[in-house]
Parts: C-alpha cells; sequence; structure tokens
C-alpha cells in the first residue's frame, strides 16, 4: 500500500499563482508514475499532468504552458505549481501514484479555488 498526503491548495484570485504538494509513504518501490487528478463540481475526474521516476512529464492541453510538475524522488513528493489560474480551475485536485499511465493510489484531494 502506499499512503498519498497532499497539502497546499486555498483560495486565490484569478491570475494567481498556488503550488500543491504530495508526500508518499509505503511500498513506494510498486509505483512510478506520480501526478495529480481533479475533479469540478458536476465533472468527471480528470488528468492534470504525470511524472514518472525519470522525470517524464505529461499535462492536460488545458494547463499546458501554466501549470508545472515536478518531483523529488528522494523524498517520494511530487509538487505541482500553478500559474495563471483561472476560474474553471476550481476543482478539488487529487494526488496519485501508480505505474505508467494506471493509478492505484490516491490521496484525499485538496480543494483549489479560483475566484474571478
Amino acid at each position: 500500500q502506499v499512503q498519498l498526503v497532499e497539502s497546499g491548495g486555498g483560495l486565490v484570485q484569478a491570475g494567481g499563482s498556488l503550488g500543491l504538494s504530495c508526500a508518499a509513504s509505503g511500498s513506494i518501490f510498486t509505483i512510478n508514475t506520480m501526478g495529480w487528478y481533479r475533479q469540478a463540481p458536476g465533472k468527471q475526474r480528470e488528468l492534470v499532468a504525470t511524472i514518472t521516476s525519470g522525470a517524464m512529464t505529461n499535462y492536460a492541453d488545458s494547463v499546458k504552458g501554466r501549470f508545472t510538475i515536478s518531483r523529488n524522488n528522494a523524498k517520494n513528493t511530487v509538487f505541482l505549481q500553478m500559474y495563471s489560474l483561472k476560474p474553471e480551475d476550481t476543482a478539488v485536485y487529487y494526488c496519485a501514484a501508480g505505474l505508467g499511465e494506471s493509478m492505484f493510489y490516491w490521496g484525499k484531494g485538496t480543494l483549489v479555488t479560483v475566484s474571478s
């Protein structure tokens, strides 16, 4: 089992920046990919960004150029730096971990609210 604990999030004005972090613990050797997903009210959960242990990244088109994902393998932590935030970025953001494109473990989520 892998446990994921998110931190960060909160309320920010449109155009502002915010950072999220997620610390993983437990059977870390079973995962190679960590990332962030989000779920807005009334919508399905969607990919935001992922990063492999080899630092290969993948971003949703809607956040490319505005969000940056990074990872500290030594500390089993993944970060999401969000810039130029828009009201449509408002969602609960979930940390995820797994192998390749398959996420097996999920955090409890942290709310990001972008006011217009």
